[in-house]
Formats: structure tokens, sequence, C-alpha cells
């Protein structure tokens, strides 16, 4: 497809340090309040905010009569109606067991979006707490260990209450997570499968030798993890739990978690599985490996993630001993899928191969270095002292 035009003075969070031409151009106003009126929200509105995140257009905004909400815009390529249909059972669900996810406004068939040429709109109410990490790059860590632990405890409510969500996973796609891969008896034909059906994804990766780099990099940890599938069971998870998806209770150290956002990510997996993201997202400084060589483990944060996870919903000795077998691999098919969108859907040569080479591929060679090491290490420690911590 066409890379759409130019956004005009905004840029947008990239794939490292520096600031980038997002890859969709800013909402404007005219734009959301033509949406809002089609939920039954008519008058001129104006946006306030555009997110920094890259790889849709989002934006708090305004409405007429002075109450705010929150617009995200899709393109059809990335997401269709049935996906997001699915995040806001689950919104619903979750809030109705008394998860604070802010809640999606709904036109009067009932329907959660509307679409307008090869897009899509989706309109939430605005999140409680304030947004402490809205403007921090992807993988920045907690800033404090308290807000790792009571992540960790949202993290767990919010698993609680999903457990009773009962839809099948999400099929794979663009921009979506799963654990199809590491869990299938064969990834590599489950690799091959997902490109048969996924042709953004085939051109790149009969490029690439994509099959020897499985083999050497991620196979070891899949079939490693492949005994414990049987007792880690399936949940929904958020998918994408770092802190820029929480809101917080206060501007301090000491906050706490007041909401959740973003399930665009979510999906079918387990609970073992959410919580390697959480670790992966936020507990290792991956924007420092391409200009420093290495990227730091915050292992504290990780004990305090873990901490405040286990007090809520206590680990099983399955998911304990689960944890470093998934980190190496954890992000496999989120990767894939960003491939696939640098491919074909926003072409991109340079930010395709950086996913597939410093994400896919970097991620889970870093975990056979000294900084990797030292944390899985640290997590086959805490798991050989069983759940009790003895």
């Amino acid at each position: 497809m066409t890379r759409p035009p130019a956004a005009v003075g905004f840029v947008a969070h990239g794939m490292g340090k520096e600031p980038v031409e997002p890859d969709w151009p800013p909402l404007t106003d005219d734009e959301v309040s033509a949406v809002l009126g089609r939920y039954g929200r008519p008058g001129t509105a104006a946006v306030r905010w555009h997110s920094p995140r890259p790889m849709s257009a989002a934006a708090l905004v305004r409405c007429f009569d002075g109450g705010e909400v929150f617009v995200k815009r899709h393109h059809t390529s990335v997401r269709t109606a049935g996906q997001l249909a699915a995040e806001h059972a689950l919104a619903a669900h979750l809030r109705a067991l008394g998860v604070t996810v802010p809640a999606v406004l709904h036109l009067d068939g009932g329907a959660t979006t509307v679409r307008s040429g090869d897009y899509l709109y989706e309109v939430h109410a605005l999140a409680p707490g304030i947004d402490l990490y809205r403007d921090v790059l992807s993988w920045s860590p907690f800033t404090s260990l308290h807000h790792a632990r009571a992540a960790g405890a949202a993290l767990a409510r919010f698993h609680r209450a999903s457990a009773s969500f009962g839809l099948p996973r999400r099929p794979t796609g663009v921009l979506t997570s799963s654990c199809a891969v590491i869990t299938a008896r064969d990834p590599l034909a489950a690799v091959a499968r997902l490109a048969a059906q996924r042709p953004g994804l085939a051109s790149y990766l009969d490029r690439r030798p994509w099959r020897e780099d499985l083999t050497q990099y991620h196979l070891p940890a899949i079939r490693h993890l492949a005994p414990l599938l049987p007792h880690l069971g399936r949940l929904w998870g958020h998918g994408d739990w770092h802190p820029s998806n929480l809101t917080w209770t206060a501007p301090s150290p000491g906050a706490d978690v007041a909401a959740v956002i973003d399930l665009g990510l979510a999906n079918r997996t387990f609970a073992a599985h959410d919580l390697a993201v959480a670790i992966e997202r936020s507990a290792v400084a991956w924007l420092d490996l391409a200009d420093a060589g290495r990227a730091d483990a915050d292992i504290p944060a990780v004990d305090a993630l873990l901490d405040g996870y286990h007090a809520v919903r206590p680990l099983t000795q399955a998911e304990l001993e689960a944890l470093p077998r998934l980190l190496p691999v954890v992000h496999v098919e989120y990767a894939l899928s960003e491939v696939e969108y640098f491919a074909s859907v926003v072409p991109s040569p340079d930010n395709a191969s950086l996913a597939y080479d410093t994400y896919l591929i970097g991620h889970t060679r870093w975990f056979d270095g000294p900084d990797g090491s030292a944390l899985l290490s640290h997590l086959r420690q805490r798991a050989a002292r069983g759940p009790d911590g003895s």
C-alpha cells in the first residue's frame, strides 16, 4: 500500500531513541468531530493531545460539551471490526468484575467501531488516574520499585478477572501477539503456516534464513518450555503490560495503579506468558542494545513485579519454572507481526530488518550473554525456592 502523507509538525516514537515521522497522519479536529457525531455526540470537537505511539493514530479529544474522550484510528490492514470487538468485549468483562478499564462508547445499534474509507475508529471514556508514563519511550523501566510492585498486583487482578472470559484466541495478524508459535509441536511449521496466510510476512521471510535462525536461537528455549505447557492453563492476557499502559493514582514514586489501558495486544495465552511479557517490556534496557552493545536488566524491579503479583494471585511451581524458559521467546509472535507491518503495511525495509535482526533474533540472543543469563539464573533461583519462597 502507499505510505500515508507526512504529518507536518508532529513526531512519534520510533524503533529506537530518536523521534520519527509517524506511520499515520495525526487525527484532526474535523475528523474527530465527524466520528463523535456518529456516536451521538454532535458538535465541534478539538484534539487536546496526540499520542506519540507510531503504529496507530490516537488522541485525547475535548467534546463540544466540555467532556473528554480518547479516540483511536486504525487502518483496516492492521485491525478489523471483529478484532476490535473482541478487545471491547474483554474490556466490558473486566469492568464487570471490578478491573478499572476505560468504558468503550457504543453506537445506537450496539456496535463499538465506525468505519470511514480505509479507517476504523474506536472511542473510549477517559481512564481515571494520571498518565505518568505517556511520553516515555517503549521499553522504558518503572521509575520506582513501588510502581513495579503495584503493576504486578494489578496484573494479577487482571488475570483473576480475565480467567472467566470465554472467547477463543484471536487469530494472528499484523501487530498482534499470541503464543501460537512457541506452544506449537512444530514451531517451524507454525511459522510457515503463518507466512502462507500472510503474504506480507512471507515476502520478507523468503529473503531471510528464518528456519536456520529460529532453529539456532529459538527452538532450544521452546523445547525446554514444552513439558510445562500442560500445567499452565489458558486465560486472556493483556499482551503489552508496561508502565505507559497503566495510569497511576499520584505523580509520585509511591503511586498505585489507577487503571489499565490499551488492550490492543490482548489474546488468549496464559498467566506466565503475560508475566514474561511484562518483564520483557519493562525490565530490560533494550534501547541501549543498538548503541552500547548491551542492555542492563533491572532485577530488583523484576522481583518487585513478581512479589506484587504473587501477593494477589499466588504463582504455581509450573509458572515459576516457566518464566525463565519463556523470556527468551515470549516476543516471537509479535516480532513476526512487526516484520510484516514494516514489510508490507507501511513499507520500511530498514525497520523490517530492525524488527527481524534486533527484535526477533537480537532479543533472544541477548539471553545467551552475561546480562540475560544473569536474569534467567535469578528467575531459576526464585523457582527453586518454590511458591512459598523457602
